[in-house]
């Protein structure tokens, strides 16, 4: 449980930002909202540099890109350098299932963890409810036979929870006669990858996020003429809901250092940052800006660039990439069992995925520095062997310490990214928005991920000429990959060569504005291991909670 004896009250944060009192709303001492009224009053203000923190292809633990990005704020700081750190809200189904916590480690954390892991502000709550409302909405506006009317075997919009929970995935609803509604299949998916997320994440205002849940796309009539969430009139209702979850949350460090905590969908199925909100505030009120992209640079820093950042004119400066010994042996072929074990060769093995991300960082042209984050386990031997061969390259390369020193630790990573965020360069999408669909998938597919070609699916051509039919095709592409290796095969580790990328399907995201094609085997509703995390979990008479972490 978070010490909280040991936390600035969160008025001061606000404070030391800029921030006036009136635009803060407590969430108790160590939480608050900031009041959209504070992004439009220092929207004229200088704006800071954005610093991207990504990642090689992770082990299923993940390799400390939070920690990281968290270290770093707090290092830039110990220079002297005003910075904050934006970061996702962690959801409870990695929580409790096979991930846990998302607020970082030791002493790089924000906090008040537990809160913050759990339900925080009740934003994900709020998403959940929106998009619920929308199923339960929609299913009265068919079973009442309301104009325009859907056709229920047209319609593919299901319902969220904020858990890992297969056996929801395929459900029958409306069973139990004719006063029940109309049986058809349907299903649960996470709520990181609900649209409505999506598009939280991407408003700057309540005219824009009512404006984007609008144009979101439910299905078609009977008579195949296209169905938007306006047209069943709930546009309002639903912004309603989303009302204090549009507001970016305000924390703070293990250090003091002012994070914004705020959005939280998944990089392997949608487009995997915090809000834009969150970010535009943080440049307009320090000089330095961290923030991170989930899981590898292929998922969700490509995304970061060509979806988010092209949306929001933003324009990152540097790009944090996050290495660590246990991974790269992964990528050499060492079992999971045996990653603690010290074996240079397996690191050089591995190093072809660090190559690939680093391939992938010059395609954007931004400068990057490898961090490699350390554990105790880690040999010097294993550790040149990736630094002799990253500064062979001509990047720059250092050891982060985060976990054991905190801000301390990564001083050496702030000093070369003060250095290399010097520039006055705009990096550069992979594609144009007018590029023909099919050619934006294989855009990515090829020179992103390294496949050889990209198979569509009957299912997915069909989608292609409805995206057509709808004039959508000039929306950009947040592809759904498995986060365990460059291919859509989580089997095939290192940097596979000569695979094939299969486009199962293209589900459309208007209202967020992406189109996200389905590869592989990728699931949007995940399951729980044979031990999750929630079998470790407990609290006691004094309301400490042990065991999430």
């Amino acid at each position: 449980m978070t010490d909280i004896t040991n936390l600035k009250p969160i008025a001061a944060i606000g404070a030391e930002l800029g921030l006036q009192p009136e635009e803060l709303e407590f969430y108790g001492q160590t939480k608050a909202k900031i009041q959209l009224s504070a992004y439009q009053r220092v929207r004229e203000n200088p704006e800071g540099n954005l610093i991207l923190v990504s990642a090689i292809t992770p082990t299923p633990a993940g390799e400390g890109k939070t920690t990281t990005a968290i270290a770093l704020a707090m290092g830039l700081n110990r220079l002297g350098q005003k910075a904050i750190v934006t970061l996702r809200e962690p959801s409870l189904g990695p929580l409790f299932g096979i991930k846990g916590g998302a607020t970082g480690a030791g002493r790089a954390k924000v906090h008040p963890v537990e809160e913050i892991n759990m339900h925080f502000t009740g934003d994900i709550h709020a998403v959940t409810s929106a998009h619920n409302l929308i199923g339960a909405i929609l299913d009265n506006h068919i079973f009442r036979r309301k104009e325009p009317q859907l056709d229920p075997r047209q319609s593919a919009w299901g319902r969220v929870i904020d858990m890992n929970d297969r056996s929801l995935r395929h459900i029958i609803i409306g069973l139990g006669g004719k006063s029940e509604g109309f049986p058809r299949e349907s299903g649960f998916t996470i709520t990181a990858s609900s649209e409505i997320m999506a598009i939280l994440c991407l408003s700057e205002s309540y005219s824009e996020l009512k404006e984007r849940l609008g144009r979101l796309f439910l299905g078609f009539t009977f008579d195949n003429q296209p169905v938007y969430l306006k047209d069943l009139k709930i546009c309002g209702a639903i912004a309603a809901l989303l009302k204090d979850a549009l507001k970016p949350n305000l924390v703070q460090t293990s250090e003091g250092t002012p994070a914004f905590v705020h959005g939280g969908p998944f990089a392997n199925i949608a487009q995997g940052t915090c809000s834009i909100l969150s970010m535009k505030l943080a440049l307009k009120l320090a000089p330095f800006v961290v923030t991170e992209a989930g899981f590898g640079f292929d998922l969700g820093a490509e995304k970061f660039f060509d979806i988010v950042a092209r949306q929001a004119n933003l324009n990152p400066k540097v790009v944090v990439l996050v290495a660590t010994v246990r991974a790269l042996k992964m990528h050499g072929g060492i079992k999971k069992e045996q990653l603690t074990e010290s074996n240079p060769t397996a690191v050089e093995n591995g190093l072809s995925n660090l190559e690939k991300h680093l391939e992938n960082i010059a395609k954007f042209h931004v400068p990057a520095v490898v961090a490699i984050n350390r554990f105790n386990t880690d040999t010097e031997v294993e550790i040149a062997v990736i630094k002799n061969y990253v500064e062979s390259r001509g990047v720059s390369c250092t050891v982060v310490e985060a976990f054991e020193k905190g801000g301390a630790g990564a001083i050496e990573l702030a000093e070369k990214v003060q250095t290399l965020a010097s520039h006055k360069h705009h990096y550069t999408p992979l594609y144009s928005l007018e590029t023909p669909l099919e050619e934006k998938i294989a855009t990515i597919c090829k020179q992103i991920y390294g496949s050889k070609a990209v198979e569509f699916t009957p299912d997915s051509q069909k989608d292609i000429n409805t995206i057509k039919k709808l004039g959508l095709e000039h929306l950009p592409v947040c592809i759904a990959k498995t986060q365990s290796s460059l291919s859509d095969n989580p089997d095939l580790l290192g940097r596979p060569r000569n695979f094939l990328i299969t486009v199962r399907k293209i589900n459309i995201s208007s209202g967020a504005g992406f189109l996200v094609p389905v590869t592989g085997d990728i699931l949007l509703m995940p399951g729980l291991p044979i031990k999750p995390i929630a079998e470790n979990v407990d609290i006691d008479e004094n309301g400490l909670i042990t065991g999430l972490f």
